[in-house]
């Protein structure tokens, strides 16, 4: 595929768009309040210190994903240190392995702290990152841009182009684009598409509120770790409070003279439908006949529709939420919530569909629902995909998080008769596991969470929503191939003999880090605590069996169920997992904690309280 430079951007042409965007957007949807404003003198660019946004008539916001605007800069030359720059914790900006903060005013209580100064020096600080890493001499690093549909995106692809480009490093900026495409961009061999790209970035905060938004960083090694994004926020705190005026001018002015535009979704998702053709034994239209929708949640995902089942031949009539919109005004982007499970398992229903998909915001998850209205989510897709991996590779290990069920376990081990590696939750700690596994002998070829993120070692080790329902149209398609139909009936016939659970749900119990018990603790000390005691406690208990081999929190059997007790990654909470045959066996469970915890007075029990006592 010949690849095309959609756009070169330059300064006077972003200068002459920009002022003709922002008059018309600035009078009709947002009330900007902003302080120390330096003014636009004699042609020069006006950067904003503190931006944030009284947002209305918010529904209309997606039409600037059309008329797209440029973010104004300071140029005014001076050598002093910008002296309006609030002070910034860059660290408490860190969620795991993502950087997540508050990019929109609107929401009480949330306070914007990814301003526009912030994201530049998180920008310049992976490009001094990258540029450590990669140790490029003559090179010049280039690095790719992209965002989901959320409000702020745009806004932020410019500001996280300016601290690349002021970095010295190149600039491609893809617009709205994939987590996984981002990723790929590194890997792809392209000249045309300028690829592949050294380094990428992706603006998202998954299926969080409008106001937020947040980055992920990719490498052709994968997605950054912990001690990765740990080390790129201290850089970028370094850089921020050495901040000057004549420096943002200058990284201004790099990045508007140079930054280039390229439709790379367009190479991504003539991979995905290569890879289904190819499952089919090279038919041009496998999907043919089928008829498969979409819900994206107005989120990235709208594209798999027209890009990848169409030209696969599938009619995709009743898809729904196609469209960007980062108020997301029809349901939350994400394959775990129930309303959203909801609104594409009725629209399979309705159109009476082969097949429903549904994707995340930026489209690293994904669930599905069969032409009955089944879902393909949480334990039954790990059940799904772990079918077809082990058709493919036989007595694999497939890696999860903890808070699988013991009927997954069971289906695994006894009827597809591969290995059930039971992790810890987080879908990097659960991929790392995957490939830390294949280093030391132990084959892996699938990581998947009960969220949704699943990982293929075919695929790079890339959490792809996208390409995990690549995997499933294969099945698809392979199947009218050899001659058998049904449609999707025979996914739903690879879930034969998976025992499912008659009550499932989540609790969780919160830490009061303003509690005299912590004494001054922190509430991961309170929390392990916690978990050691109950650990005693079940010592004693003759029903309960603890499992024997666990990587993260409590868990326990009885009852003809389980119960995961655990410290959440990165807040102050003790969600609390229960399976069992029936509810009344669930609350059984639940006693047995609720005893156990008596005397921790820091701990807010009443989620549980109120489960118990309910029944």
């Amino acid at each position: 595929m010949s690849g095309k430079i959609v756009e070169n951007v330059t300064l006077s042409q972003c200068y002459q768009l920009s002022r003709k965007f922002d008059n018309q957007y600035r009078r009709d949807y947002c009330a900007p309040f902003m302080r120390k404003v330096l003014p636009l003198q004699q042609g020069k660019l006006a950067w904003t210190a503190i931006p944030s946004m009284q947002l209305r008539n918010l529904s209309k916001y997606q039409s600037s994903f059309v008329k797209r605007g440029t973010i104004h800069c300071n140029a005014a030359a001076s050598t002093t240190a910008v002296p309006y720059l609030e002070k910034v914790d860059f660290l408490k900006l860190q969620n795991g392995s993502d950087i997540r903060g508050v990019a929109v005013a609107g929401v009480e209580g949330e306070p914007i702290n990814l301003t526009e100064p912030v994201a530049e020096a998180i920008a310049a600080g992976f490009a001094a990152w990258l540029a450590e890493k990669k140790k490029a001499d003559s090179k010049r690093l280039r690095v790719s841009v992209g965002h989901d549909s959320r409000i702020s995106a745009q806004q932020l692809e410019d500001t996280i182009s300016r601290g690349i480009a002021g970095a010295g490093l190149d600039v491609v900026q893809y617009g709205l684009a994939s987590t996984p495409a981002m990723f790929n961009s590194t890997v792809t061999e392209d000249d045309g598409f300028l690829c592949p790209a050294d380094g990428a970035i992706m603006i998202t905060a998954s299926h969080l509120p409008y106001n937020r938004n947040g980055f992920k960083f990719f490498t052709n090694a994968g997605g950054l770790g912990k001690a990765d994004i740990k080390n790129i926020l201290e850089r970028a705190a370094d850089i921020y409070n050495k901040f000057t005026v004549e420096g943002l001018t200058s990284s201004k002015e790099k990045a508007l003279a140079s930054v280039k535009r390229v439709d790379y979704m367009n190479v991504y998702t003539s991979d995905l439908v290569k890879a289904v053709r190819k499952a089919a034994g090279n038919i041009e239209k496998p999907l043919e006949g089928f008829h498969i929708l979409v819900d994206a949640g107005n989120g990235a995902g709208g594209f798999f529709a027209a890009k990848v089942l169409e030209p696969l031949g599938a009619v995709t009539s009743g898809s729904q939420f196609l469209e960007p919109d980062g108020m997301f005004p029809n349901h939350i982007p994400n394959p775990e919530d129930k309303a959203a499970m909801k609104a594409i398992t009725q629209a399979v229903l309705d159109n009476k569909a082969d097949l429903g998909i549904i994707f995340d915001t930026d489209v690293d998850r994904s669930a599905a629902v069969d032409s009955s209205g089944n879902e393909f989510n949480r334990n039954r897709l790990i059940a799904l995909m772990s079918a077809i991996v082990l058709e493919e590779h036989p007595g694999t290990t497939i890696v999860t998080d903890s808070v699988t069920s013991d009927g997954l376990t069971t289906f695994i081990e006894q009827k597809l008769g591969g290995k059930h590696h039971r992790f810890k939750r987080g879908y990097k700690n659960v991929i790392d596991e995957a490939i830390r596994l294949n280093s030391v002998g132990e084959e892996s070829h699938l990581a998947i969470e009960t969220s949704g993120h699943g990982a293929l070692k075919e695929n790079h080790w890339l959490d792809d929503g996208a390409y995990l329902m690549v995997k499933i149209l294969n099945k698809l398609a392979s199947a009218r191939a050899s001659g058998h139909g049904g449609g999707s009936k025979v996914l739903t016939d690879l879930l034969e003999g998976l025992e499912e659970p008659g009550f499932s749900g989540e609790l969780r119990l919160k830490i009061n880090q303003s509690h005299q018990d912590l004494k001054g603790g922190s509430f991961r000390d309170y929390g392990e605590a916690v978990l050691k005691h109950l650990g005693n406690y079940i010592e004693s208990y003759p029903k309960l069996k603890k499992a024997p081999v666990n990587y993260e929190g409590v868990r326990v059997s009885g009852f003809g169920g389980w119960f995961l007790l655990r410290l959440s990654l990165h807040d102050p909470v003790l969600p609390l997992n229960i399976e069992a045959p029936s509810k009344s066996d669930a609350v059984l469970l639940g006693n047995v904690v609720r005893a156990a915890l008596t005397e921790f007075s820091a701990l807010d029990t009443s989620a549980l309280d109120k489960f118990v006592q309910a029944s």
